[in-house]
């Protein structure tokens, strides 16, 4: 279970939110809602450590996850607005360091590439690809290095319809493995059931 108890966060010196719960189990979603500015991608940084909390805690399982950031990264997918995609390296290599990285099966690869419908764009650099492709590139690691929490900040952006449902069925395959998904989205993902959290500037 991933939680945030009585979280603040401050970008400079202006506080973005503060007195901020949540809670997410194995197979929910939680939806981030609110106006630009609010502090979405805010929190979402803040739950892969990339930022601090200025106040409250996050626990994964009953322990902070500041008493060991590496562990808890190790644990997660952060797929925010940049690709991370090395424009030298082919789809497939690409793809292939998230596997390395993470010790999963070489399989992963030519799944996530199937997941992606960018099997037939394998061995082609990634520089040559439309931005729509570079995101299921980038959005591919979530295959092909699974962990418990995914941390979503605007996936869809670039992808056309057909991507998006690539993305929704690799949402579902996730929660259906007990995997956790937080994102911020204004586009329909099939998390109809999803807990929704409001933020409201301060």
């Amino acid at each position: 279970m991933f939680q945030g108890w009585d979280i603040a966060c401050d970008r400079g010196e202006r506080r973005i939110f503060s007195s901020l719960d949540f809670q997410i189990s194995p197979g929910q979603a939680l939806v981030l809602r609110g106006p630009n500015g609010c502090g979405k991608t805010t929190l979402l940084r803040t739950a892969a450590t990339l930022l601090k909390v200025a106040a409250g805690k996050l626990i994964w399982n009953g322990a902070d996850i500041a008493e060991d950031p590496e562990e808890h990264r190790a644990r997660l997918h952060f797929i925010g607005h940049q690709d991370a995609v090395k424009g030298a390296l082919s789809v497939r290599e690409n793809i292939a360091i998230w596997t390395k990285i993470r010790g999963a099966a070489e399989d992963r690869v030519e799944a996530a590439m199937s997941a992606f419908d960018i099997a037939h764009l394998a061995d082609t650099p990634a520089q040559y690809l439309s931005a729509g492709q570079h995101r299921r590139t980038a959005l591919a690691r979530l295959v092909a290095s699974p962990t418990a929490l995914w941390l979503l900040d605007e996936p869809t952006v670039s992808l056309d319809a057909a991507g998006t449902a690539c993305l929704q069925r690799a949402i579902a395959a996730h929660r259906a493995d007990n995997g956790m998904v937080m994102a911020a989205t204004h586009i329909e993902l099939g998390l109809d059931d999803a807990e929704i959290l409001q933020l409201k500037p301060q």
